[in-house]
């Protein structure tokens, strides 16, 4: 048993979950793959919901135990992960798996799962226009932004690992071609 696996990857503030939200709203099969943390959660978001939010040490002991597809220690002592158990809920429930996940969960899942994966790097249109978005946000202070610039300058070096390139420019444009990329290849 097994259905398909669609990844998007991005650095943060690039809208990437934004697109995910709007193609798990379509009838298209899909259900949303909830990562795990050991970051704390940010204001609105539901353990089981956004993430499965757990402490360091239980990420540590679930990598010691094999229990994720993929990780990675974003920033130090903060972990983010794909546990097996999520695809294997999606799967069993005769569905296909919806990833929103960094650069290179993205690219570790590709790497897993080949030609059963299509995977998607949302790209902002410029570094400027990214940290705006960031900014906009409100969420971080200045050393926390400088991080996240320095990070996505980084992640952008990944963009040529993945499938499609997915420059959203336009929310609009970019919304009907992550939905077009979707439907051909849950089509195959």
């Amino acid at each position: 048993m097994g259905g398909k696996l669609l990844i998007f990857s991005a650095p943060s503030g690039s809208g990437k979950s934004t697109i995910v939200q709007h193609l798990v709203k379509l009838d298209l099969g899909l259900a949303f793959s909830i990562s795990a943390t050991s970051r704390q959660a940010r204001e609105g978001e539901v353990d089981g919901r956004e993430y499965h939010f757990i402490s360091s040490d239980l990420f540590r002991e679930k990598i010691d135990n094999n229990g994720f597809i993929e990780w990675e220690e974003v920033y130090p002592g903060q972990f983010y992960g794909t546990p097996k158990s999520e695809v294997d809920r999606i799967w069993n429930s005769g569905q296909h798996a919806l990833f929103d996940i960094d650069v290179v969960g993205g690219v570790n899942l590709k790497k897993e799962y080949g030609e059963k994966a299509l995977s998607v790097f949302v790209k902002p249109p410029s570094l400027q226009e990214l940290e705006q978005r960031l900014l906009s946000r409100g969420t971080d202070d200045s050393e926390a932004l400088k991080k996240r610039l320095g990070k996505a300058e980084y992640e952008m070096q990944f963009s040529s690992q993945f499938d499609h390139i997915l420059v959203n420019d336009s929310l609009e444009k970019a919304l009907t071609v992550a939905e077009s990329l979707v439907r051909n290849f849950l089509a195959l």
